[in-house]
């Protein structure tokens, strides 16, 4: 039976120097923030380094596109809770959901699709993933279902989690 984690969370408080002059998190830090997290997630769930893998085996993720809907501000010092999921997978791809919640989680802050292509660096082509990754995938895959961005954001904002 598969106990593994699908929605992953944790908390991670909003840094001075990424802030604006009205002390609202820059839009650009968000995906900073929400991409750092998932990095984190996936070596605290899963054993998951990927630049580790990067490093030991040549291959590794790059992003092919983010969509990013800022729903509301997100200021200095605040401690946000962020979320991440898989939620759908190719040969050669995933897609990654990542939400930035307030501490209570009853704000939606943001919300991230990340679509991450498995490259050879090497040969700085696509290749498909290993088996033993689409087994993980399999394993801890949480689709969503609306199939586009901005439904899901509207979606989430009428309904939260």
């Amino acid at each position: 039976m598969n106990t593994m984690n699908k929605l992953l969370s944790s908390k991670v408080k909003i840094r001075f120097q990424d802030c604006d002059p009205f002390n609202h998190l820059n839009n650009a830090r968000y995906i900073d923030y929400m991409i750092n997290a998932r990095e984190d997630h996936l070596i605290e769930h899963y054993q998951l380094d990927v630049f580790e893998v990067a490093k030991t085996t040549g291959r590794g993720w790059v992003v092919a596109s983010n969509q990013v809907a800022y729903i509301s501000p997100a200021f200095t010092m605040e401690t946000v809770l962020m979320e991440s999921q898989l939620i759908s997978y190719a040969p050669k791809s995933l897609q990654v959901e990542i939400k930035m919640w307030n501490e209570a989680h009853t704000k939606l802050k943001a919300l991230l699709w990340v679509k991450f292509i498995h490259v050879d660096i090497a040969a700085q082509k696509a290749v498909e993933h290993a088996a033993p990754y689409l087994q993980l995938f399999a394993d801890v895959l949480l689709p969503v279902e609306q199939t586009v961005f901005e439904e899901r954001a509207a979606w989430l904002m009428r309904n939260g989690s």
